[in-house]
């Protein structure tokens, strides 16, 4: 599962950030790996440097399962790496939703037969 990291130009891409998004990800979305391609990491700053509210970083993560359309989930916070838990955290429950969907139905395909 390759990880990408994306980042506009108001936020750092330090190598304790790609590294704390490394293991965000491989903690919530590491169990799903043999089913995603590619996972993506857009990292925003919705106001800039003035002053605004308080949730102005956004983490959007999209993710490419195999044989499958891209799923996109994003989540705003205070800091860059609260945006990026909370946003790997939806696409963790996304992705359960989804797969989980999908394995009922072949285990009510398999007992049809």
């Amino acid at each position: 599962m390759k990880v990408l990291i994306n980042s506009d130009n108001r936020i750092s891409t330090s190598q304790v950030l790609t590294e704390f998004t490394q293991a965000e990800v491989d903690r919530a979305l590491g169990r799903f790996e043999d089913r995603l391609t590619r996972v993506e990491v857009h990292l925003k700053d919705l106001d800039g440097p003035k002053e605004g509210p308080l949730a102005d970083k956004r983490c959007l993560i999209e993710v490419r399962p195999a044989g499958r359309d891209p799923m996109v989930v994003s989540d705003d916070a205070e800091t860059v790496t609260e945006a990026i838990s909370g946003a790997v955290n939806k696409m963790k429950r996304k992705l359960e939703s989804e797969f989980g969907r999908e394995n009922e139905k072949r285990s009510l395909s398999c007992r049809t037969k």
